[in-house]
């Protein structure tokens, strides 16, 4: 899946996240990948630890936590 679709697909799903947050959530998931971590989804070994990570947190198996809504 193109990462567009899928960045759509995560933001319609959690309408209090932005492009920002979402790279933030990227970025560590594929830190974690790179040292290691088994990915959640059942794909070949050819992909980028940073798509996989994107469709992780698309298909809902990766969470992001943290983030606080600020008021302005």
């Amino acid at each position: 899946m193109k990462v567009e679709v899928l960045t759509a697909k995560i933001l319609d799903e959690n309408p209090k996240l932005d492009n920002y947050q979402i790279a933030i959530a990227v970025s560590k998931r594929t830190d974690e990948i790179l040292n290691g971590a088994v990915s959640k989804l059942n794909i070949s070994k050819n992909i980028k630890a940073a798509d996989i990570a994107l469709m992780e947190i698309a298909e809902g198996l990766i969470k992001i936590k943290g983030f606080v809504d600020i008021e302005k």
